[in-house]
């Protein structure tokens, strides 16, 4: 691919909260400029005055109104991303594709194919794999300074109520939302894949306790399963918890030593003890996405914009690529099919 060599032209389609962190980011961004937003809602109910860029109601008349752009990036309800992504790309235009790629494997699947037949690029979004205790853990593992992996356990308990599943919004409906898998805690299966590689013997204990009338799905799990590179692991999640988050965290037990990284949004170590090992002190993580009453994942948007900027330019190879976005869905519809 031929290096642009110039600023990136960004559009971006989705203009809920992180459709503005997109279009944020992008502005603040000395290498890319954006050129247009576009969202089905009328323009003055988004918030998004301070951008002064044409808007549109629809991808379609983005594409067809011959403005010169190189990225799209995609910010809509998830059951919208796959089918906007191959739009985009039958349009030559490279993707940024937020969580989760697609919502079945053989729609992530369609969206990479059509990306290798029109030699575009398919970024996925997995923004918290840039957090300091992100990246330190990534090093330690690859380092083998840990020896083999035993045990793996992801605890993800958040609070998800009629605050954040309101009538109006997408959130809950199960053909644009998915399942709370999908949506509130794929990019914690994201780090785990990451981290440890794909899973096999999946088997899946699944509830609904206090969101029956909010989602068209479950809101509890407890997930059990095997690395197929060896070692055991759980995935153990809820948005049923009172009034407000109460952890993600992911404990490692090793051959050579034990890790914890906690708090509310994975940001924290909280415990570490490797043999012959001192701890580092690591640079401070980005406060969570504010959703209002919410918190969500780490806000480091800025660093895919970086990446795809860097990428496009010739200056970086891609941080998180369209494989890597297919495997989080793939191991979601398989941890979805393994209910007991």
């Amino acid at each position: 691919m031929t290096p642009l060599n110039r600023k990136v032209k960004f559009a971006v389609i989705g203009c809920g909260h992180i459709g503005k962190r997109h279009a944020e980011m992008i502005t603040r961004n000395e290498e890319s400029e954006l050129v247009a937003l576009i969202d089905i809602k009328d323009k003055s109910q988004l918030g998004i005055d301070e951008y002064r860029v044409p808007f549109f109601n629809s991808l379609d008349e983005f594409l067809n109104s011959g403005i010169d752009v190189d990225v799209v990036n995609i910010a809509s309800p998830n059951g919208f991303h796959a089918e906007q992504a191959m739009k985009c790309l039958e349009a030559r235009k490279h993707i940024v594709v937020e969580k989760p790629m697609a919502l079945t494997r053989q729609d992530a699947e369609k969206v990479i194919f059509k990306a290798l037949q029109v030699h575009r690029q398919v970024f996925a979004v997995m923004q918290n794999r840039y957090s300091p205790p992100s990246v330190w853990i990534k090093d330690l593992i690859e380092s083998g300074r840990l020896g083999k992996i035993y045990m793996v356990q992801l605890n993800c308990y958040w609070n998800r109520d009629n605050r954040y599943y309101k009538p109006e919004s997408w959130h809950g409906k199960k053909d644009l939302d998915g399942g709370t898998l999908f949506t509130q805690f794929s990019h914690f299966i994201d780090i785990m894949y990451w981290l440890f590689g794909d899973i096999t013997n999946i088997q899946g204990k699944f509830n609904d306790f206090n969101h029956q009338d909010l989602t068209d799905f479950e809101d509890s799990g407890f997930v059990n399963f095997d690395f197929v590179n060896g070692g055991m692991g759980s995935l153990n999640y809820s948005t049923s918890v009172w009034n407000q988050n109460l952890e993600s965290s992911m404990t490692i037990i090793a051959e050579n030593g034990s890790v914890k990284i906690g708090g509310q949004y994975m940001d924290k170590v909280e415990t570490c003890n490797i043999k012959d090992y001192e701890m580092l002190v690591l640079p401070p993580t980005n406060p969570g996405n504010d959703y209002g009453a919410y918190k969500g994942s780490a806000a480091n948007h800025h660093y895919v914009i970086e990446n795809v900027v860097d990428v496009l330019n010739g200056k970086a190879a891609i941080s998180t690529n369209a494989l890597e976005g297919l495997k989080v869905v793939d191991i979601i519809e398989r941890i979805y099919a393994g209910k007991h």
